[in-house]
């Protein structure tokens, strides 16, 4: 029998109770996010700051802090850059700040993301105080993912009031509707604020109101245009309320919005644009339809797996984990963009991108049967490939060169460790690939041939040629994914040696598909490429780390992710196997994170250990902790109170351990034990590579 989704989905919807700063709900639609309190709005921030902040981001939405008001700010080319000479060539990177800190600094947070603007609730009590947390009682609040709406209701003194929000699919809007025998009394006011930019968590600066300005650009009876100016960014916000309302400029940039006293319900819909807005906004009617017909899609569409009828005691705790991801990843991960890794919740190193980190985000997509969710970022790297030639032709490579660490406009952000960085490299290979299984035509071979050859053709420039041992080596000066290493002394990190042949392997494949004659130097590299490191019969992070297991037994153990991630098209099963279990007996795993356990389960699983992979999934460590909404929170990081790299990675080892990988054809859910108290259930996922 086909799985029940809708019920599924439902037993799985966040409930809220009481207050909790890491148990913000959130709405959005992978453009545009709002996270809101126990409220349903973004009444209380202060009591969340030192949680889960509640914001407003869209992906257009970033700002620049000015570097100087007398000179225009640096760029990459004016940043004097760090020369590494190695392996007779030598390479600048922005590695460090030679005598430029406040230029470096700068480089590193801006742009930064945009708190767009705080929609909170105003109500007076009886004794004419404003309200706070405690004088809430009875809350329930429910986050309805089916149908894409955060319901909220509570009560202050004798009075209930019921909210609902939620984001249109299509457009950046937030819509709210508030039903209340208060909005009678002229006891609620709803307050719009607007902050100054910041690089911080919060995206915020509230004490700087000298340095932006909001202007009314149009007001009528039901609606108000506001124009907002940071420095030099503008963006732009349209407010329509129910008909009698009253809007109020009460500060430089705040506003108090009073509901007409003749009725118990008031709605409230904010658009967000970074252009002028020429068109009506939807009303609360018609963006909850939008919402609920997007949302019945999203579920009854893509993939979907049910633990429910297993008998193993771990299973709902599973099942919930997935459920959650979906969701998430669908509003914070989906956009126009590679997404940071809090997504458009919160400010994770200055709001900027990692890339290494993209596929951890997105490549479920490809496996869950939702590949144009992945295919929205892909334009940005079409449109940055200009800008990746450039900084490998800076550096005397040819192709395109992907930064680590970037923004919208992929300049790299400088770094002791971000520059030196390589494993984002194959991932535009890998994503067009999964894209083509997907859609296996000569449209898709087009759109995306020049993003595959460019990356090829740099790291076919990149790796060096050791004419002493005839093969080619990755380094020095890299980093692997493990960012512990030295770049100077970190020689064929295993990994990347894989995930290099991968990519090369792949780009070869893509020629031969589209007519065209091989690139030599691709197959030679291919056939001389370094074996992985290997010492006492297990894997190695790279060739000259003999400590691995010992002095580094922290961070990422990125040598399993050659069999799991990636097929292993070099890999000794018996030798990774060892290296497996020598990493699940002495790595800190209080020291990882939270992508880290699904790509040791999805070694496990291709191993032939199931029960690792299950155990690995669900194991307990602070970095594996799913919030009661949702989110994977890492606490050794204070900085990422939500990691949706482990999110999206749960739904790549869960889709991979459902429905297999190439290759595996024995039986059904191979990558979970068939001792009996297991019963998956699974539909429309794609088997990984």
């Amino acid at each position: 029998m086909p799985v029940n989704r809708h019920d599924l989905v439902k037993r799985h919807n966040p409930f809220i109770y009481q207050y909790d700063e890491f148990s913000p709900l959130s709405v959005g639609n992978g453009e545009l996010s709002f996270t809101a309190d126990i409220t349903g709005l973004q009444t209380f921030p202060e009591f969340y700051e030192h949680g889960i902040p509640l914001c407003t981001q869209a992906q257009w939405g970033w700002h620049t802090t000015p570097f100087s008001r007398e000179k225009d700010s640096p760029g990459r080319n004016d940043f004097h850059l760090t020369p590494y000479k190695v392996n007779n060539r030598t390479v600048k990177y922005p590695s460090k700040s030679n005598g430029q800190e406040d230029a470096y600094h700068w480089l590193r947070k801006n742009p930064h993301r945009l708190h767009l603007g705080r929609i909170g609730l105003e109500l007076s009590l009886k004794n004419g105080n404003g309200f706070c947390p405690g004088d809430l009682h009875t809350i329930k609040q429910k986050l309805d993912m089916w149908n894409g709406l955060l319901y909220s209701s509570f009560s202050v003194e004798d009075h209930t009031l019921f909210i609902k929000t939620c984001c249109h699919p299509e457009l950046d809007v937030i819509s709210i509707l508030i039903r209340s025998s208060l909005l009678c009394r002229k006891k609620i006011r709803i307050k719009i604020a607007f902050p100054y930019g910041s690089p911080d968590i919060n995206a915020a600066d509230w004490t700087n109101d000298r340095c932006h300005s909001t202007e009314i650009i149009s007001a009528g009876q039901n609606h108000a245009g506001l124009k907002r100016t940071l420095d030099n960014d503008i963006y732009f916000v349209s407010i329509s309320y129910s008909p009698g309302t009253s809007f109020h400029q009460y500060g430089k940039n705040s506003f108090t919005i009073i509901p007409f006293p003749g009725n118990e319900i008031f709605e409230l819909n904010c658009l967000f644009s970074p252009s002028p807005v020429k068109n009506s906004i939807p009303c609360f009617h018609e963006t909850e339809t939008a919402c609920r017909k997007h949302w019945h899609e999203y579920w009854n569409r893509g993939g979907i797996i049910e633990l429910a009828h297993s008998d193993n005691p771990y299973a709902f705790e599973l099942e919930r984990r997935i459920v959650l991801s979906q969701y998430l990843t669908a509003i914070q991960c989906s956009g126009s963009l590679p997404p940071q890794e809090t997504g458009l919740t919160c400010n994770s190193w200055y709001g900027k991108f990692h890339l290494e980190m993209h596929w951890w985000h997105a490549v479920h997509f490809t496996l869950w049967e939702r590949v144009s969710l992945l295919e929205k970022s892909m334009k940005w790297y079409i449109s940055m490939l200009p800008k990746a030639r450039a900084i490998a032709a800076s550096q005397g490579y040819t192709g395109a060169r992907w930064p680590k660490m970037t923004s919208l406009y992929g300049t790299e952000s400088p770094s002791p460790i971000n520059p030196f960085i390589i494993w984002q490299q194959p991932h535009p290979i890998y994503y067009a690939e999964m894209i083509y299984r997907s859609r296996p035509t000569l449209e898709t071979l087009k759109t995306y041939r020049n993003l595959v050859f460019e990356t090829a053709s740099f790291m076919a420039s990149f790796v060096y040629y050791e004419n002493k041992n005839n093969r080619y080596v990755l380094g020095p000066p890299v980093i692997p994914a493990q960012e512990n290493h030295d770049p100077i002394h970190t020689l064929n990190p295993a990994f990347e040696l894989e995930y290099w042949l991968f990519g090369l392997k792949t780009a070869i494949i893509w020629r031969r598909r589209l007519g065209l004659e091989p690139d030599p130097l691709w197959g030679k590299i291919v056939f001389g490429l370094s074996s992985l490191p290997v010492r006492d019969g297990m894997y190695l992070a790279h060739e000259q780390c003999l400590d691995t297991f010992t002095k580094y037994n922290y961070d990422h153990p990125s040598m399993l992710a050659a069999l799991g991630m990636l097929p292993g098209y070099k890999i000794d099963k018996q030798i990774m196997a060892k290296t497996l279990k020598k990493v699940l007996d002495c790595w800190q795993m209080d020291r990882v994170w939270g992508w880290d356990f699904p790509m040791i389960a999805m070694t496990a699983a291709r191993l032939g250990m199931p029960e690792i992979a299950v155990q690995t999934l669900l194991y307990d460590s602070p970095e594996n902790v799913y919030l009661p909404n949702g989110h994977n929170r890492q606490v050794f990081c204070k900085d990422l109170p939500v990691y949706l790299p482990g999110n999206g990675g749960l739904l790549t080892a869960t889709g991979m351990m459902a429905a297999g990988w190439e290759g595996y054809e024995n039986r059904n859910a191979p990558g979970f034990p068939a001792d009996g108290t297991w019963k998956v259930e699974w539909e429309n996922i794609r088997r990984m590579l």
